[in-house]
């Protein structure tokens, strides 16, 4: 077998399991261990999938660039979004971070919900300006150009000075073993801080980001006490979430 069939065998197996194992990989092929390891490392950098300890796991398919990310499955957001409303009441210190589900659920926020907002988002901050019951804080710092918020050490003073009932946070990539994950250093800084800061950490995914990881951690899996996706919660994607003790809506 030619390596460029190899690769492709691979990727096919990791697109329908969502990750692969170097010894089941290496019996399919009829090759080493270590050539496996090789054809993954190649794909690895080619960003195709992401490289662990004895075998890969999928990345996150979503685009990097919010202008790109904005675009995409807005129906899928806006479902999220009508989910996460439950968890809102008068009265509550909320983050809202800069994740495009985040932004949904700004953007259909009651009118006569009387809450405090803290965000990094340039985004949220727009679209909650005129918003008549919700105070907002914004937190400055260096704007991040691709996900059109402030990182950096002011953004973080700001989050480390709030005690918030909840933290909203945009899932970039989330894996019941490897954790929260972030395609940004100083955004998986921060989220960690938000998550540390709050009661209670709700988590807003699609579906198609469950079981994937990136380079940066953020934090264990069940530091987030809620996660919500356009999916029905019974979904088998979301079991082992469910048996870590996590509400899956």
């Amino acid at each position: 077998m030619v390596k460029e069939e190899r690769l492709q065998i691979i990727i096919n197996t990791l697109d329908k399991d969502s990750k692969v194992r170097l010894d089941a990989l290496s019996a399919l092929l009829n090759v080493s261990e270590d050539t496996v390891r090789r054809d993954i490392k190649e794909l690895d950098s080619q960003g195709l999938l992401r490289a662990v300890r004895g075998g890969a796991i999928s990345r996150s398919p979503i685009p990097q660039h919010y202008r790109d990310r904005e675009k995409y499955n807005q129906q899928h957001k806006q479902t999220i979004a009508s989910k996460a409303l439950q968890f809102l009441k008068d009265g509550q210190v909320v983050f809202f971070d800069g994740g495009t589900s985040v932004v949904a659920l700004a953007a259909v926020l009651p009118k006569d919900l009387k809450i405090t907002i803290i965000t990094n988002s340039f985004p949220v901050a727009n679209i909650l300006e005129d918003h008549p019951s919700a105070e907002v804080i914004f937190a400055g710092g260096r704007l991040q150009k691709t996900a059109f918020v402030t990182i950096g050490q002011e953004t973080i003073d700001t989050f480390k000075k709030v005690r918030a009932d909840i933290c909203m946070l945009g899932i970039c990539s989330l894996h019941h073993s490897m954790g929260i994950t972030s395609i940004i250093y100083e955004d998986a800084q921060l989220n960690n801080i938000m998550i540390n800061q709050a009661q209670k950490t709700i988590a807003l995914s699609a579906l198609e980001k469950i079981n994937t990881v990136e380079p940066y951690y953020v934090c264990p899996v069940n530091d987030v006490d809620v996660i919500i996706t356009e999916a029905d919660p019974d979904n088998a994607i979301l079991l082992p979430y469910k048996n870590l003790g996590i509400e899956v809506v």
